[in-house]
């Protein structure tokens, strides 16, 4: 990287949810950056929100890109405005760390990344389901079960009332398998290529003769045809309507199975049901800072490309596209 300063990384953060109190705090540790400035949707709250970071508070992320000392932004705001930023941010010449998804439009995620290799500089969207203990223990057991043919992923988070924030809009948040793009990206990264894609998606909004807007509840199943003939079924739901919390995740192959029940993991075979080590989720996001970092720095390997985010949005928008035409959709 050629850098204009000699000591550390600035770092401009747009957003103040939990995602960039997360990324803040990790900031804080991180000797090799400093947090120059905030950007927020509310002043007041980002004011107060800087405050705890030693940071400046703008009221618009436009502000960010202004800065001569801003080196590298951070986006952890609403899933609509990612790829707006991201493209600014860029032409801005600043590189971009972004949570998932790049963008809840396909076209603009492709011009995205066609913009960060034109400027050289880095886009690094953030996959950190990747990093967790479920998923590396999941990747290390799935030998011991042979030929995967089946998989059932389902998060279900009932919410009761129905918080009025974003995550509940569907512009704001997006279709709910594009907004939750890990739980496709888990199932990608394990098992490769997809060919084919079914979907439904029910909504439940205050006034059901209005279009979907501001939701009470979703729930999305979707069916996932993988090249190697696995069959995968994610189903994604959280609200009022739902009354049961579950994150679970199961794999069938033709010598056992994985099962894996919040943070707790077995491994079934015909010798029986054994346990297997599950590594924690605390620190992810400092991990991810830190790794982004010592790439910029000494040009060591990041653990994801923007290109195998864009292919699981791929297959998300398909799932979209199911869901509204009730139709197969295949991915070319």
């Amino acid at each position: 990287m050629n850098q204009s300063h000699s000591v550390n990384l600035g770092i401009g953060l747009a957003g103040t949810g939990y995602a960039a109190k997360l990324r803040a705090e990790a900031l804080m540790t991180e000797a090799r950056a400093k947090l120059v400035a905030i950007a927020g949707h509310d002043f007041e709250r980002t004011q107060l929100f800087s405050q705890t970071y030693q940071a400046i508070a703008y009221p618009s992320w436009q502000d960010l890109l202004n800065r001569p000392d801003i080196d590298l932004v951070i986006i952890a705001t609403i899933n609509q405005d990612h790829g707006k930023i991201a493209r600014a941010a860029l032409q801005a010449g600043k590189h971009v760390v972004i949570e998932y998804p790049l963008a809840l439009d396909l076209a603009e995620a492709q011009e995205t990344i066609a913009l960060a290799k034109a400027q050289n500089k880095l886009l690094h969207v953030e996959h950190i389901e990747l990093l967790g203990g479920v998923h590396q223990a999941l990747k290390a057991s799935l030998p011991l079960v042979g030929k995967v043919f089946y998989a059932r992923y389902a998060t279900i988070k009932p919410e009761r009332p129905a918080p009025q924030r974003w995550s509940y809009h569907y512009d704001q948040f997006g279709f709910p398998l594009v907004g939750a793009l890990s739980r496709l990206h888990r199932l990608i990264d394990l098992f490769g290529a997809v060919t084919h894609v079914t979907c439904q998606a029910q909504f439940w909004t205050p006034d059901s003769r209005s279009p979907i807007s501001y939701y009470t509840s979703c729930l999305c199943t979707a069916h996932l045809h993988f090249q190697t003939g696995l069959l995968a079924e994610v189903t994604y739901g959280k609200g009022a309507a739902l009354w049961e919390a579950e994150r679970k995740f199961a794999m069938h192959g033709d010598q056992g199975a994985l099962v894996m029940d919040a943070d707790q993991g077995r491994l079934i075979t015909a010798a029986g049901s054994q346990a297997i080590a599950v590594g924690g989720r605390r620190g992810l996001f400092a991990r991810d800072t830190a790794m982004v970092i010592d790439h910029l720095l000494a040009g060591t390997p990041l653990y994801i490309t923007p290109e195998a985010s864009l292919y699981t949005l791929k297959v998300a928008d398909a799932t979209r596209r199911a869901a509204e035409t009730r139709q197969t959709i295949a991915i070319e």
